[in-house]
């Protein structure tokens, strides 16, 4: 069966059994082929994020929230004087990242903690957390729990950081896209065990505020101008900036 997105991505049939396994078992059946997908977070994406990082800081140490293969690890390290922490739930993808992520001489220590992003096994270790791309895999009832242990996390005055996209207008096709792959997940995880647990439309940006205070943080919004303005003059993305207080 042919691959999809790239020659060196995954087939379907190896897309289909990642959708039906767990969460854990999906992702570290993805692992190898993760890079050569659209799920990964576009190099722009983290460019853009470490430039209005690099005006927030210096950091001492990072930690980088279902780190997958890497690649946000990877923005880390020149923000980052002391080390950095790859965390991920997949044995697979971290075994990927640390294939992938060479540490720099006379740059910060890179460490990798399998571990689940609502149960982190940290207090006050850091003063820098990002995460990119991983927020759909909770339900929003879960929010309150994450942010709560991101914030356990992080020292006084640490930053949890994340970009975020402006949800796109009804007549953009990518609206009705990303509203049909939520409902066909929504439809399997009715069906089929163990859930997957992967939608598009759950993590508002008025719900994920509010949320973030309640668990000790004030916010900031910063504007990713490289990625322009939508009609109405509001910016296509932002980082959001949440302090812990």
């Amino acid at each position: 069966m042919g691959t999809v997105f790239t020659s060196q991505g995954p087939t379907l049939r190896e897309l289909a059994v990642q959708a039906l396994s767990s969460i854990e078992d999906g992702y570290d059946l993805l692992a190898p082929k993760f890079d050569h997908t659209p799920f990964r977070t576009p190099d722009r994406i983290l460019d853009a994020v470490a430039d209005t990082l690099s005006d927030l800081g210096p950091f001492d140490a990072g930690l980088d929230v279902c780190c997958g293969t890497g690649a946000g690890v990877e923005t880390l390290l020149p923000l980052c004087r002391e080390r950095v922490t790859g965390l991920d739930l997949s044995a697979g993808m971290l075994a990927e990242a640390r294939a992938a992520v060479v540490p720099r001489d006379g740059g910060p220590a890179v460490e990798w903690v399998r571990a689940d992003a609502r149960a982190l096994p940290f207090t006050e270790a850091y003063d820098l957390a990002v995460s990119f791309g991983a927020f759909g895999h909770f339900l929003p009832a879960e929010r309150p729990r994450l942010f709560a242990e991101v914030c356990g996390a992080l020292r006084p005055g640490g930053v949890f950081a994340f970009p975020i996209g402006a949800p796109p207008p009804p007549t953009s096709p990518l609206y009705w896209a990303l509203l049909g792959f939520d409902g066909v997940m929504r439809v399997r995880n009715l069906l089929w065990r163990p859930p997957f647990v992967m939608y598009y439309r759950t993590f508002p940006l008025r719900g994920v505020l509010e949320d973030l205070l309640r668990a000790g943080f004030t916010m900031r919004l910063h504007p990713l101008e490289e990625f322009g303005r939508r009609g109405d003059g509001s910016p296509r993305w932002c980082l959001v900036e949440a302090r812990k207080v």
